[in-house]
C-alpha cells in the first residue's frame, strides 16, 4: 500500500465518524432552526383590534407603554435562596447560619413597606446554565442550543430578534456597563458601553468597582432610556471561593448597597428589574442542570403601584423567558419574534386601585398578544422545517383559534365578560404553556442516524499479513491508558470541572481581550492525554518486536544450561527490528492502516455507548448534566485523537521515509 493511500483511507473513515457525530448532535442536543424575522410595530402579531392600540400616544406600539425606563440590574449567579427573604425560624430549632443568607436585607424590607410596588420570584432556568446562553434567553425569549455551551470563548452576535434590537430599532438610548460578552453579543448596539473584562474569575472586584464607578453618575445624568449594569462579582466569588465563604457575604452585600441606591434614584416611571442569569452549586460552579443551578432569583420594583394584591407568602415560579414578553410589552415594544415566554400577566393589572374587571381584562389583554405572537412564530417556523410534532402543533394551534375566538367574543359582549374572563386567561396560558413544552421536547429529539454511519464506519474489515500486527489487547490497552490519564489528572467530563485556570498559566495578569488563546490552553489541558496517546499511537507496531525480543532472550539462557554465555549461530544472524522493518514496506503501510483503523474503532464504541447512553435516558433528569455533556466530551476527545492520530501517522511516515533513503543511500555506497 501507498502512503497516500493509507492516509485518505483513514481520513475517510475519520470522516464518517464525524458525520455520525454531527447528526447524533443534531438529532439529539437542544438544535433548533434560527429564524432571522423580525417583529415590527407596523405588522401586528395577528388579526384583531390591539389593546390602547397606536392611536397617537407615544410609545405606543402592540401596547401603550407603562413605563418610560428600565433598570436591568444582571447580578451573575445570584441563586433565589440568596435573595429569599427570611423569615423568623422555628421556636426551639437553631437559627440558619449561612454567609450568603439575608444579606440581600433590602429586598425584604421593600416587599413588607410597599407590597404593591414590589414582587420577588423564583426565576426557573432552561439548562445549559451557562452565561452566554442565559443571556440570548433574557434577550431573546427563547432556548439556546445546548452546544452553545462551547461557545463562551467565542461569542457571536444574536441573529435573532431580541430586546436590544427592538430597543433601538424603536429609538431608545440603552446604556451598559459590565460583563464584555455582550459586547460579542450585541455589537454596535449601544448608545453607550462600559465593557470590561470577565472570563478572570479569580477577580471579584474590578467588573463590580468599575460598573459603580459609572453607575450613579449616568443614572442621574437622564441621558438614558435603558441601563444594563451585569455585575459579576457574585458569580466569581463562587467560582473562586464557593458560596460557604465570607467573601460571598461581603459581595452580596456589596449588592444590596446597589440596590438601596438604585431605588432612591428611581423615578415613578421608571422599572427595576434585578435579575440572576443562573444559580450556582454548592461548590460555586454552574453549567448543568440541578436545581441550585437552574433557581435563579428575580426581583422587580417601581415607586407607583403595580401590583393588585400583596406578595404570597411563597414566591411564585416563573420560566426565565417570560421576562422577555413582559418588558417589551411594558415598554410599547413589539415582543421578540422567536419568543416563547409568557407574559407575567399581573404587571398589566394597573396597580392596588384598579378595578377587578379592568385588571382582568387588561392581563387578557396581554395574553392575547403574546399568544398571537407564539403562534406567529409556531407557524412559520413549522413552514420551514419539520422540527415540531405535527399532531401536537395541530392541537396547540385549535386551542388557540378557540381562545382567540373567546376572546373577541368576549370584546364584543361586555355583558357576560366577568364570568367569561377567568376561562379565556386560563385558555391563553394553557396555550403558551403548551407551546413551550412542546418546543423543549421537539428540540431535543433522538436521530438514529448516528448509529447508521458509525456501524458503517466501525464495521470495515481490514485484514493484514506479514509480522507487523498488533494484537487488539494492546490497542485497546493504549486507549484506556489515555481514558485513564484524562481522569488521574483531575479532569471530569462535566462543564463545571474543566480546568479554567489552565488558561492563566504563562499569563497571570489575563489575556485582554483576547479569547482564542485561553480557549487553547483550556483545551489542551483537558484534551492532553488524548492528543498524546493518538500520536504516540503508532509506536505499537513494535509491539511484536518486543515480544519477540523478550522471547529470543529466554530462548538464548536456559536455565540449567552449561553454555548459557553461548548464542546458536542462526540466532546470531536474526536482523534487528530496525532492519526487518525494512523487509516489507508494503506489509508496514498496511499494518499501520490496520493500527489506525482499530484504533478508530475502540474510540467510537465509546462514543457509541455514550451516545447509546444518552439517548435511552434522554428525558432523565441528569441527561443535561451527566449524559450530554459525556457525550460531548467523548465526541471532542475522538476528534483531537483521530487529528493527532493522523499526525502521528503521518510523522511515522517521514520517519520512515527518511530512514529508506538513507538505507538506499548505504546500499549504493557498499556496492561501490
Amino acid at each position: 500500500m501507498q502512503k497516500a493511500s493509507v492516509l485518505l483511507f483513514l481520513v475517510w473513515v475519520c470522516f464518517l465518524f464525524y458525520a455520525g457525530i454531527a447528526l447524533f448532535t443534531s438529532g439529539f442536543l437542544l438544535t433548533r432552526l434560527e429564524l432571522t424575522n423580525h417583529s415590527s410595530c407596523q405588522e401586528p402579531p395577528g388579526p384583531g383590534y390591539l389593546p390602547w392600540g397606536s392611536q397617537g400616544k407615544p410609545g405606543a406600539c402592540w401596547m401603550a407603554s407603562r413605563f418610560s425606563r428600565v433598570v436591568l440590574v444582571l447580578i451573575d449567579a445570584l441563586r433565589f435562596d440568596f435573595a429569599q427573604p427570611q423569615h423568623s425560624h422555628v421556636p426551639g430549632e437553631p437559627p440558619v447560619s449561612l454567609p450568603f443568607l439575608g444579606k440581600l436585607s433590602s429586598l425584604q424590607r421593600i416587599l413588607e413597606i410597599q407590597p404593591h410596588h414590589a414582587r420577588l420570584y423564583r426565576s426557573q432556568v432552561d439548562p445549559p446554565t451557562t452565561t452566554m446562553q442565559r443571556l440570548k434567553a433574557l434577550t431573546t425569549g427563547s432556548l439556546p442550543t445546548f452546544i452553545d455551551a462551547g461557545s463562551n470563548f467565542a461569542s457571536h452576535a444574536i441573529v435573532e430578534d431580541n430586546l436590544i434590537k427592538q430597543l433601538t430599532s424603536a429609538g431608545r438610548r440603552v446604556v451598559f456597563m459590565g460583563d464584555d460578552t455582550w459586547k460579542d453579543l450585541f455589537p454596535g448596539a449601544f448608545s453607550k458601553a462600559f465593557f470590561f473584562p470577565s472570563f478572570n474569575v479569580r477577580d471579584l472586584d474590578t467588573v463590580d468597582n468599575g460598573i459603580l464607578e459609572h453607575l450613579y453618575p449616568t443614572m442621574d445624568s437622564g441621558e438614558w432610556d435603558v441601563l444594563i449594569a451585569h455585575f459579576l462579582g457574585v458569580d466569581h466569588c463562587g467560582h473562586k471561593h464557593g458560596p460557604h465563604h465570607p467573601e460571598m457575604a461581603k459581595k452580596l452585600s456589596q449588592m444590596d448597597q446597589v440596590i438601596q441606591g438604585l431605588v432612591e434614584r428611581l423615578e415613578n416611571d421608571t422599572l427595576l428589574v434585578v435579575a440572576g442569569d443562573h444559580g450556582m452549586t454548592t461548590n460555586g460552579d454552574h453549567g448543568g442542570d440541578s436545581e441550585l443551578e437552574v433557581s435563579a432569583a428575580l426581583f422587580l420594583y417601581s415607586p407607583t403601584a403595580v401590583f393588585p394584591s400583596t406578595p404570597p407568602e411563597e414566591p411564585e415560579v416563573i420560566p426565565q423567558v417570560s421576562l422577555v414578553p413582559t418588558l417589551a410589552l411594558l415598554l410599547g415594544l413589539p415582543i421578540p419574534f422567536g419568543n416563547i415566554g409568557e407574559v407575567m400577566a399581573e404587571l398589566f393589572s394597573g396597580g392596588e386601585d384598579s378595578q377587578p374587571h379592568s385588571s382582568a381584562l387588561a392581563q387578557a389583554s396581554a395574553l392575547h398578544l403574546n399568544a398571537q405572537q407564539v403562534s406567529r412564530f409556531l407557524h412559520t417556523y413549522s413552514a420551514v422545517t419539520q422540527d415540531l410534532q405535527a399532531k401536537e402543533l395541530h392541537q396547540l394551534q385549535n386551542l388557540f383559534s378557540k381562545a382567540s375566538a373567546d376572546y373577541q367574543w368576549l370584546l364584543q359582549s361586555p355583558k357576560g365578560a366577568e364570568a367569561t374572563l377567568p376561562t379565556v386567561i386560563a385558555e391563553l396560558q394553557q396555550f403558551l404553556r403548551g407551546a413551550r413544552a412542546m418546543c423543549i421536547e421537539s428540540w431535543a429529539r433522538f436521530s438514529l442516524s448516528f448509529l447508521l454511519l458509525h456501524l458503517l464506519a466501525a464495521g470495515i474489515p481490514v485484514t493484514t499479513p506479514g509480522p507487523f500486527t498488533v494484537p487488539w489487547q494492546a490497542v485497546s490497552a493504549w486507549a484506556l491508558m489515555a481514558t485513564q490519564t484524562f481522569y488521574s489528572t483531575g479532569h471530569q467530563p462535566v462543564f463545571p470541572a474543566i480546568h479554567w485556570h489552565a488558561a492563566f498559566v504563562g499569563f497571570p495578569e489575563g489575556h485582554g481581550s483576547c479569547t482564542w488563546l485561553p480557549a487553547l490552553l483550556v483545551g489542551a489541558n483537558t484534551f492532553a492525554s488524548h492528543l498524546l496517546f493518538a500520536v504516540g499511537c503508532p509506536l505499537l507496531l513494535l509491539w511484536p518486536f518486543l515480544c519477540e525480543s523478550q522471547g529470543l532472550q529466554k530462548r538464548q539462557q536456559p536455565p540449567g544450561n552449561e553454555a548459557d554465555d553461548r548464542v546458536r549461530p542462526e540466532e546470531e544472524e536474526e536482523p534487528l527490528m530496525e532492519m526487518r522493518l525494512r523487509d516489507a514496506p508494503h506489509h508496514f503501510y498496511a499494518a499501520l492502516l490496520q493500527l489506525g483503523l482499530k484504533y478508530l474503532f475502540i474510540l467510537g464504541i465509546q462514543i457509541l455507548a455514550c451516545a447509546l447512553a444518552a439517548s435511552i435516558l434522554r428525558r432523565h433528569l441528569m441527561v443535561w448534566k451527566v449524559f450530554a455533556p459525556k457525550f460531548i466530551f467523548e465526541a471532542v476527545g475522538f476528534i483531537v485523537s483521530s487529528v493527532g492520530l493522523l499526525l502521528g501517522i503521518a510523522l511515522v511516515m517521514r520517519v520512515d521515509g527518511a530512514v529508506s533513503s538513507w538505507f538506499r543511500q548505504l546500499f549504493l555506497a557498499q556496492q561501490r
